[in-house]
Order: C-alpha cells, then structure tokens, then sequence
C-alpha cells in the first residue's frame, strides 16, 4: 500500500495574525515494506505530518492519498484510519477500557467485527507485543507497568491489522531494556507481515540508525532530506539544522582523525564493534 503527499501545506489560524506554515510544499511517496524514519528539530512538523497520514488533519494545500483515496473524502476518512495505525507519544495515556482485553478490543469493535473476531484479533494483537492472553486479558491496564502499558496501546492498533504502523516517539521514556524489547517486537512483526510499513518517529539517532532503512529530515516545516540511512549520516549536513549524528559515528570519525586506519562511514554499534574488532586483530564471537 502506498501513500502518497503532493504538495502538501499545512496551515495553523490560517487568516489570523498567528498564522503558521507547520508544513510547506511536503512531496513524499511511502511505498509498501518499508521503515522509514522521521527525524527534525522540535517545532519541524514531524507531529502534524504523521497526522496527515491517517486523516487526522487534513492538507490546507495538496492532498494526502492513501492506498488510492484522498484522506479529503469524508466518507472513507474512516477506513484510512483502519489502514494507518497511529501510535501517539505515551499512548498509555490513551488507556481508558477497565480491562486489557476490552481497551485492545476496542477498535476492532469499532470495526464491527463479529465478537469471535474481535477476541482472536485481541489474543494475536497480544502475543504480538509479548502479553500472554489468558495471564492479562482480565486486568486492568492501569494495574501493570510503564512498559506493558505500552504494548497494550501498541497492541489496540495491531488488532485493526493497520497497512501502515505510525510510531511517535513509542519508546520515549523507557529504559534501555524496555526500549530493547518493543523493538524486537515491532521487527518480528514487520519481518513476518510482507505488506506491513512502519513510520517512525524518533529523538534518538541510535533508534533510527539501528532500525530503518530509509530517513525523511524536516526542517521548519520544510523536507530537508529524503536519503537512506547510510547517506543520511554519511552524506548529509545534519549539523547544519542542529541535529545529531549517532555517538558512535562521532566516536569512529574521531577516532580516525588520530590516525588509525579505520572505515569511519560507520553509525551502528555492532558495525563499529566489527570494523574496530578486524583493525586490531581482536576475534569478535
């Protein structure tokens, strides 16, 4: 399924004094299996452009259309947000339903599926996201963890079966661990559904470096750059719009400025442990 943004302006208080291009002449085309990550300074408009994906907000200019409809038809505005799963920074805020299973079920529900449907979609959603169905279908979401909160409310959008995963920030205040294991998750997911995309939306370049393939750079509501991961931290400027590269790249480019012999194209940790490991003649296991 892919999406496709024409020239998309997105306006606030359009007419008012206050008047703000949030995004300014977007051109992008997400195509079916990828992992594409969004990156920008705060205020760039990554916020409302993963809004636009799924009908959220709709184009002041241009149009968002996704899998063949324009997100401006009200009338299947509805079914586009089935298509793309939005995962909002801290969706256990979002957590309302008195027990995991009901809040899972929920937009499944909404789809007015039958209620078998309804449980085998929780239970899948559920074992996806590493939560055994029988040990917490009967508890309330508010009675477990930061970090299993988490996956309930990655889990409500998995049970719609989205197209497209939309993830703002999932992992913005877990510890390493934590962040660690949803994103083992989310990969077994992706590898093992062929049509699924997953946008993400991260602060952290290790996240981005580590798990997409492709990277959109915004910049005050402009595209910056639309590269892949590689070129991304090799080939553009991010410096230059006041972003980060990943630590270790900074460590492996000074590294070699001291004289040693070594690729410093490198931006992953496990990269860098092999290419480190070769130079000085360590066998890494």
């Amino acid at each position: 399924m892919n999406i496709e943004i024409k020239n998309v302006d997105y306006i606030y208080n359009q007419g008012s004094p206050g008047e703000v291009y949030a995004l300014k002449n977007i051109n992008l085309n997400i195509k079916s299996h990828e992992i594409i990550g969004l990156i920008g300074q705060t205020g760039s408009g990554k916020s409302t452009l993963v809004q636009l994906l799924n009908g959220l907000l709709i184009p002041t200019n241009g149009e968002v259309i996704v899998d063949g409809i324009s997100t401006k038809d009200k009338e299947k505005r509805r079914d586009i947000r089935f298509k793309v799963g939005l995962v909002f920074q801290y969706p256990e805020h979002q957590l309302f339903e008195e027990t995991i299973e009901k809040d899972i079920g929920f937009g499944p529900k909404n789809m007015k599926l039958s209620e078998d449907e309804i449980q085998k979609r929780v239970e899948l959603a559920m074992n996806k996201v590493g939560l055994n169905y029988e040990k917490y279908k009967d508890i309330s979401p508010f009675e477990i963890s930061g970090g299993q909160q988490r996956r309930v409310a990655l889990a409500g959008i998995i049970s719609m079966n989205p197209k497209v995963l939309v993830l703002d920030e999932l992992t913005a205040g877990l510890d390493p661990v934590g962040r660690k294991e949803i994103f083992a998750e989310i990969m077994n997911i992706y590898n093992n559904d062929p049509e699924l995309t997953i946008v993400l939306v991260s602060h952290s370049m290790e996240d981005v470096a580590n798990y997409v393939d492709r990277v959109i750079v915004l910049n005050k509501g402009e595209l910056y750059s639309d590269n892949s991961t590689y070129d991304t931290f090799n080939k553009v400027d991010l410096e230059k719009i006041g972003l980060d590269i990943p630590q270790i790249a900074k460590f492996m480019r000074a590294y070699k400025k001291k004289g040693h012999e070594i690729a410093d194209d490198i931006y992953t940790i496990d990269d860098a442990v092999e290419e480190l490991s070769r130079y000085l003649g360590v066998k890494n296991e």
